[in-house]
């Protein structure tokens, strides 16, 4: 069996889910969507139901698949829904759409429910994606109360650059928000992972934790106290001996500078690791570290073992997890971790805890 594996440590994810309602108090929508970021999202949810205040996906068929799993705690969509059959759905689930535009407004109005929603406004605050301007929120929100379809009427907004404290557009966001929305009855959700670690004064009713579920620090260079959740690994399975000034790899990328110890890994870019990644990235052999040499081929890898001379054939090879963070492997892409975990595919996967 082919040894590319990907580890997911539902312990670290519960833990860390924990640190960030603790962090920013009140109720917390663990953000699933895009399969749990590439970790399975029926296991993650299942390994959170006991404790998670909700769960927030991107559209309806990731909250259909976790209410098919069983699962009854509310499902946030964010991007709410796209025509009133699915509005419909989402009325029978149980669902909470977001609405961050006329028309879904409007879809609301026209549309027979067989009960009221729970929904979320979201509010463009200034990231100037979706959402309501500041001026148009009052009548968006008068009109879903009047329309009789509504049960409850939340307020929400994302932020463009909470992974930059130091900018003042986070600040500038919050005051528009507040100003947006002051006065008018419903609970507030703002803060994402990054404005939980970063930002207090976006602490409202419901915080939206994602990325620092899995381990993965949206601020680099801070220790939130986050516990990686995948290990993304394989195995060494054949070893060669290069010579010095001889070539290695599509495009003769790496050249030996002396004679080199190579470990050819069975991973490669079509399981999610880049193709981009450059030479002198960090891999963990048997638990100790080299350096990945040669370009990324669609299957396989290839990794320095000159000064690792118990290494050999059946090494365990970390790419990422406990040892080498996943930001760390982004950075050298010139990535974020978000893409790398997402894109993580064909391993076999394994959740345990």
């Amino acid at each position: 069996m082919r040894p590319a594996r990907a580890l997911i440590n539902l312990e670290a994810l519960r833990h860390n889910y924990h640190l960030a309602r603790e962090r920013h108090g009140g109720r917390a929508f663990a953000v699933v969507k895009a399969n749990a970021y590439g970790h399975g999202a029926v296991p993650c949810v299942r390994a959170l139901a006991a404790t998670a205040d909700g769960f927030a996906v991107a559209f309806i068929d990731e909250a259909r698949e976790l209410r098919e799993a069983g699962i009854t705690a509310p499902i946030l969509l964010l991007e709410g829904v796209f025509e009133a059959a699915e509005l419909l759905e989402a009325s029978r689930l149980g669902l909470w759409p977001a609405v961050h535009h006329a028309a879904q407004v409007e879809m609301i109005e026209k549309t027979a429910l067989p009960a009221p929603l729970y929904v979320w406004l979201k509010v463009n605050s200034g990231m100037n994606r979706c959402g309501f301007l500041p001026g148009a929120v009052r009548q968006a929100w008068k009109r879903l109360v009047v329309s009789g379809k509504t049960q409850h009427c939340g307020f929400m907004t994302h932020f463009a650059r909470a992974d930059e404290p130091e900018a003042e557009a986070t600040a500038a966001q919050i005051r528009i928000f507040d100003e947006a929305t002051h006065g008018l009855p419903g609970e507030k959700s703002l803060a994402n992972s990054a404005a939980i670690l970063s930002c207090p004064n976006a602490y409202r009713d419901w915080a939206r934790p994602g990325i620092m579920l899995y381990g993965a620090d949206p601020l680099p260079g801070e220790d939130a106290g986050l516990l990686p959740v995948m290990t993304l690994e394989s195995r060494i399975v054949a070893v060669r001996e290069l010579a010095a000034g001889q070539p290695l790899g599509y495009g003769a990328r790496f050249v030996a500078p002396r004679p080199t110890r190579v470990g050819l890994v069975a991973l490669g870019y079509a399981d999610g690791y880049p193709r981009a990644t450059p030479d002198g990235t960090l891999v963990a052999v048997d638990g100790l570290f080299a350096a990945l040499i040669g370009r990324v081929s669609m299957d396989m890898l290839t990794v320095d073992l000159t000064d690792l001379p118990e290494a050999g054939i059946d090494s365990t090879v970390e790419l990422w997890g406990e040892r080498i963070p996943v930001g760390t492997v982004a950075q050298s892409v010139g990535t974020i971790p978000y893409e790398l975990l997402c894109n993580v595919k064909r391993v076999a996967f394994e959740w345990h805890g």
